[in-house]
């Protein structure tokens, strides 16, 4: 940043400048609205208030004026004289209650103290209080005269219909109508009478009684009416959630309020109206307090609350003295005006930033060329070339500078790319035709071509162009060709004074090759051509170490892979008898992992392998057996149970033909002291025929063809049983190694008698400082092997050996052969291998291991293996299966090799889907008829054996 501090962008300076405008504009008119919006909200609340009471008036005359019409009519109706008469006009009375929801109760009052009340029985409480049956719906109660003038108190239930469902007596019933307010007010008037409001002690209603004298006088007529109703409709009639409404009379007792338990206030058994002081609402206490009656809306303060209260007055009610209070909380009054002003607000604000963006979208457009070649030019000085530098301005400076920019970073682009195809491009070909393709646009000719040297021909060869055609693909040169090579070339091709030709020397200024551009346009070839020819010169020492580098790099790869080669056609050379494995089985694996990489379907739709991981994977192919080096050929080879450096079943012969001696010596010796010769040569007939016979059983049984039955092993016992003689000292030129093994053996006297097969302690070689590490306890196991270690080393024993039950090999000569597959690992992971080969020894070393964890060398299971690993799983089984090249076993045929693989699939040993893969792709057939015998190839019901795979797999 300069010393004169960063200065202020045109665009937002245009845009802030609006914004700011509309910014005070905008509030100014928000508020202002928002004063207006709240006078208005507070005028039309108290016309709305004034509303309100008026329609509480007409909903309280609406409770009141038809209980009055029915009073009325029922005044009219003549006065009957006893109780049985009054009940059968028990149905009008009934109809008055029907007609009238508000009603609880309809009653007759007469001068001789008689009463006859008609309830509604509506409430849960009222049947549970009166012991009402089931069904009950009216209860009528009744005073009458009896015969002896007592007075008589009954209950009768009636239903719906007016059945009579139960007649109760009541002795302690006692009611005098002509004590009560109502009688004795009606009685001396011809109008109707109107209690003021109260509890209903029965029902706990709020109501007031009103009262009419019959026509003839005969008797007072009373009705109960509830004005409950009027609570709850004040409650619904509330402007705001908040609002407070409660009619109250000219003594200050609440009449109605929505809440009706502050209404009621309970004395022992007494109740009664609260008081607006008792009823626990400040707001229309201070109303009723405070503000004269019949005012318009005005605020107050509550608690730190600002309301706004008003009284108004009921008309009805017969001349009652009532007042609604209405109380409205400032806050939700208002709420409206807020949500106008917060909405002004936004909109506000909406439109600044959208005065903003077109401030932005203003000022951008006036400076956008300019900052746009600020922006490139500093992406170019922070090493950014991959933009595009140039804009569109009808300035004409600004137009020109753009043009010099963009052909700068163009420059500067092309060679950016020719560095990084230098660097990153492996292959020879490749790393020419990119290197070449951006040499031709950044210095803008029309093509050019690239020529290697042949030292070995004396020419050089096209190796890469761009644009151009006609090059021939190779040019001869001569010795005096050298001195001046560029122009041998150019004259060779016809190019003459439009071209450019430039030698490409290796860092020992031997020949590599030459580098041709052809030009064409004269303000190139005429202002351009030094300081270009100077660039090129320059590019091309550049190009030259690339090109040596990458031939020295193809040169190590290819002796890389011969020397790998090498070792595998060793291994396969050490043993004539497994000569071609190590060449067989990359082929096969490589044949499977093209199959699986290109699945378009299937499990291996989404497997694919770059180059490098091919080439890692062929390495590990030829390697897998490296470790066979170290497998001593005896055991490698190993044809028959006795074999080690040599078939030693010739030392059991010979003990057999010392036997053949030792009867004929017999037999002679027999003869000799005068004993029977037909005795005799019958003895030696029979004994000669028995060796036959049990030398050629242990001849066949060291074959190891056929599986060995506990029968076959006990009759093997028993002919090592017999003995010989001895008589020579088997300690004499012996080896090293054969002495110690003698160590702690007792010296015997000469002859001996010895068992004509034997296991001696001299036969167990143990291990000592060769012990491998492949115990998963072992400390010096550090590539996670888990094997089981024979006690012993070798173990030479003739019976053991010979009892072998299956193939010739026995534990400890088995381990020998797995043992090749830990110093595959141990030697594979000592080598330096680079990143890219980095999973060789995985790979190499893994294809025994079986997919339910069960292999060696490190029990893996199929979740810890590679796709590649189970592809040389399979490759090295089956190339096993098909040898014909191995001593202890005939090769397998086609359709016999996938049985088995097919079993071990089952068996969780190998993968089951590439085993599928296998076989349906058609692997197994293409190999056997590249490397087995003709009788090998049969037909394999591949369709059968894929069943039973997929089954085994789903099962």
């Amino acid at each position: 940043m300069s010393s004169q501090g960063r200065g202020i962008s045109l665009q937002w300076l245009v845009a802030l400048a609006i914004m700011l405008g509309m910014l005070l504009l905008g509030v100014g008119l928000a508020w202002q609205g928002y004063r207006g919006i709240q006078q208005t909200l507070v005028a039309a609340t108290g016309d709305a208030a004034q509303q309100l009471g008026k329609t509480i008036d007409e909903r309280a005359r609406r409770l009141v004026d038809p209980a009055q019409s029915s009073i009325r009519l029922l005044a009219f109706n003549p006065t009957a004289g006893n109780l049985t008469q009054r009940l059968e006009r028990l149905a009008q009375l009934v109809e008055s209650l029907n007609a009238n929801k508000m009603l609880s109760a309809v009653y007759v009052g007469y001068p001789n103290g008689e009463f006859l009340l008609v309830r509604r029985l509506r409430d849960p409480q009222l049947l549970q209080r009166f012991a009402a049956p089931p069904g009950a719906a009216f209860l009528v109660q009744s005073i009458s005269a009896g015969a002896d003038a007592a007075m008589l108190g009954e209950w009768r239930f009636y239903d719906q219909a007016l059945t009579l469902l139960k007649t109760e007596v009541k002795p302690e019933y006692h009611f005098d109508p002509r004590q009560r307010p109502w009688f004795v007010e009606a009685s001396a008037r011809s109008t109707t009478v109107l209690t003021r409001p109260y509890v209903f002690f029965t029902t706990r209603e709020i109501g007031l009684t009103m009262a009419q004298r019959s026509v003839d006088g005969a008797a007072v007529i009373g009705m109960d009416v509830s004005v409950d109703d009027l609570a709850s409709e004040s409650r619904d009639l509330r402007m705001t959630a908040g609002t407070e409404i409660a009619v109250v009379d000219d003594q200050g007792s609440v009449v109605a309020y929505p809440d009706l338990q502050r209404v009621i206030v309970h004395e022992g058994q007494a109740v009664r109206l609260s008081r607006i002081s008792e009823l626990g609402i400040p707001s229309l206490e201070r109303i009723y307090t405070d503000l004269p009656q019949g005012t318009a809306l005005q605020p107050y303060q509550v608690q730190g609350q600002t309301w706004y209260g008003m009284r108004a007055q009921l008309t009805t009610l017969a001349g009652q003295d009532l007042q609604v209070l209405i109380a409205v909380p400032a806050h939700e009054l208002l709420a409206g005006a807020r949500k106008v002003l917060f909405e002004q607000l936004l909109w506000t604000a909406v439109l600044m930033g959208v005065l903003l963006l077109l401030g932005g979208l203003l000022g951008r457009r006036i400076g956008r060329p300019l900052r746009l070649l600020a922006d490139q030019v500093r992406a170019l000085a922070g090493f950014d070339f991959s933009r595009e530098v140039g804009v569109t301005s009808r300035v004409s400076e600004v137009r020109e500078l753009s043009r010099v920019l963009s052909r700068m970073s163009g420059t500067i682009r092309n060679f950016q790319a020719i560095t990084l195809t230098l660097s990153r491009e492996s292959q020879l070909e490749r790393m020419l035709d990119g290197v070449l393709s951006h040499l031709v646009d950044a210095a803008g000719v029309s093509a050019g071509a690239v020529y290697l040297f042949d030292a070995e021909h004396a020419l050089l060869r096209l190796a890469a162009s761009c644009r151009g055609e006609g090059y021939p693909e190779e040019l001869r040169i001569g010795e005096r060709d050298h001195e001046d090579l560029p122009a041998a070339v150019t004259q060779a091709m016809a190019l003459q004074g439009h071209s450019l030709a430039v030698v490409l020397n290796d860092r020992s200024q031997a020949l590599l090759g030459i580098l041709v551009l052809q030009l064409e346009n004269e303000q190139v070839r005429d202002e351009v051509h030094e300081p270009f020819r100077r660039f090129v010169e320059e590019l091309s020492g550049a190009a030259a170490v690339a090109i040596e580098t990458r031939q020295l790099i193809e040169a190590q790869q290819r002796l890389l892979d011969a020397m790998i080669k090498l070792l595998a056609d060793a291994i396969d050379a050490k043993s004539p008898y497994t000569g071609g494995h190590c060449e067989r089985v990359p082929q096969l694996a490589q044949m499977l992992l093209d199959k699986a990489v290109q699945a378009d379907s299937g499990p291996y739709a989404d497997f694919s392998m770059s180059e490098a991981e091919r080439y890692e994977f062929r390495v590990a192919a030829w390697l897998h057996d490296c470790g066979k080096v170290t497998s001593p050929e005896y055991v490698v080879d190993k044809a028959t149970k006795l074999e080690t450096l040599y078939n030693r079943i010739h030392e059991v012969r010979m003990r057999f033909e010392v036997l053949w001696r030792d009867a004929e010596l017999a037999y002679w010796q027999g003869l000799a002291s005068g004993a029977d010769q037909q005795a005799l040569q019958r003895t030696l007939e029979r004994c000669q025929a028995q060796l036959q016979e049990e030398f050629a059983f242990v001849a066949k049984t060291n074959i190891g063809g056929e599986f060995m039955q506990d029968d076959d092993v006990e009759r093997l016992q028993r002919i090592g049983q017999r003995r010989w003689l001895r008589y020579f000292d088997n300690r004499l030129g012996i080896s090293r190694d054969e002495e110690e093994r003698f160590a702690g053996v007792p010296q015997v006297q000469l002859p001996v008698d010895e068992p004509l097969l034997a296991d001696r302690s001299e036969h167990r070689v143990p291990w000592g400082a060769r012990k491998p590490p492949v115990a998963r306890d072992d400390p010096r196991n550090v590539w996670g092997f888990d094997m089981r270690l024979p006690t012993n080393a070798s173990n030479y024993g003739e019976l053991y050996n010979l009892s072998i039950r299956r193939g010739t090999l026995n534990d400890e000569e088995r381990f020998k052969i797995n043992e090749h597959i830990v110093q595959t690992i141990i030697m594979l992971s000592s080598l330096p291998f680079p990143r890219q080969l980095r999973r060789v020894p995985a790979i190499a070393g893994n294809h025994h291991e079986k997919m339910d964890g069960s292999g060696y060398p490190r029990r893996l299971g199929k979740d810890e293996l590679s796709i590649a690993e189970r592809v040389m799983a399979i490759a090295d089984i089956f190339e096993a299966l098909t040898a014909a090249d191995r001593p202890y076993k005939a090769p397998k045929t086609l359709s016999e090799s996938v049985k088995i693989l097919v079993f071990m699939a089952r068996d969780n040993h190998i993968d089951g889907q590439l085993l599928q893969l296998f076989l349906s792709s058609g692997v197994y057939r293409q190999y056997g008829e590249r490397f087995l015998r003709a009788e090998q190839i049969d037909e394999v019901d591949v369709d059968y054996w894929l069943a039973q795979i997929q089954g085994t797999i789903f099962s």
